[in-house]
């Protein structure tokens, strides 16, 4: 059974954390570091943008600003997200691995799968929606978003521990303010969390059990404990300093 280094990186600001999965990518890339599953959080909350989204059309930056929520661009595509009470996942894998064979919804079917087995281990039943979600019930837990460069794959996504579906509105930009009462119902009736789901929360503890767990069962790949290299965390701090958190980034679109 083929073995990936998985890294527990805990809470870190949204330039160290976007950072960090590029250091990481670079790392694998060059064979510097094996294909790699790092579990993190955010702190303090955080709205990631998707690569093509323009900054001025989805956020509300002086809420933002007011609220200490912390903006950032991702590599990958999508929506934006509101990084909140949540296990966040990153997976960096060679475009010769097995893992990423096939088309983009091959390799989100692939990979989605231990996030899957890690609800299930929870005791939720969820399944793969495509292009890119997994849902129970009809009501979406996990988001994910994918790129290709550098000869790898980087998927990173979303495990909603709990959410709070008003306070992600007051950041985002609604295109009529009589629409947000109903996109904020509509959204609600359509996500879900672990916590609603289950009827209880979940903590950080538990949720990183079940899921390393369920990546390994649903990969069908054995986790070595490891941590970021020296050069992956300085290659990290250089990236969140001149690309994550610089405006020109930010506000690339």
């Amino acid at each position: 059974m083929e073995t990936l280094r998985f890294l527990e990186t805990g809470a870190r600001d949204a330039a160290f954390n976007m950072g960090l999965d590029e250091a990481i990518l670079d790392a694998v890339s060059a064979g510097a570091s094996p294909p790699t599953l790092r579990f993190y959080s955010w702190k303090p909350k955080a709205v990631s943008l998707g690569y093509f989204q323009g900054i001025d059309d989805e956020l509300d930056t002086d809420a933002c600003a007011a609220r200490g929520v912390d903006v950032v661009r991702r590599v990958t595509g999508g929506g934006a997200v509101f990084h909140d009470d949540e296990l966040t996942y990153s997976l960096v894998v060679p475009e010769t691995h097995p893992l990423a064979a096939g088309s983009i919804l091959d390799t989100y079917r692939a990979i989605c799968a231990g996030l899957v087995e890690g609800f299930r281990i929870l005791g939720i039943t969820a399944e793969f929606a495509p292009i890119n979600d997994v849902v129970a019930g009809g009501k979406k837990l996990s988001g994910n978003a994918q790129t290709r460069k550098k000869g790898c794959v980087l998927q990173h996504g979303t495990v909603l521990l709990g959410v709070d579906v008003d306070e992600m509105f007051a950041l985002l930009k609604v295109p009529a303010e009589k629409m947000r009462g109903k996109l904020v119902a509509d959204v609600k009736a359509r996500v879900s969390s672990v916590a609603l789901a289950l009827g209880r929360s979940v903590g950080w503890d538990e949720a990183v059990s079940a899921f390393r767990q369920g990546f390994s069962l649903g990969l069908g790949v054995e986790l070595a404990d490891g941590r970021p290299s020296e050069a992956e965390l300085a290659g990290a701090r250089v990236l969140a300093d001149s690309k994550f958190s610089r405006r020109e980034w930010i506000r690339k679109r």
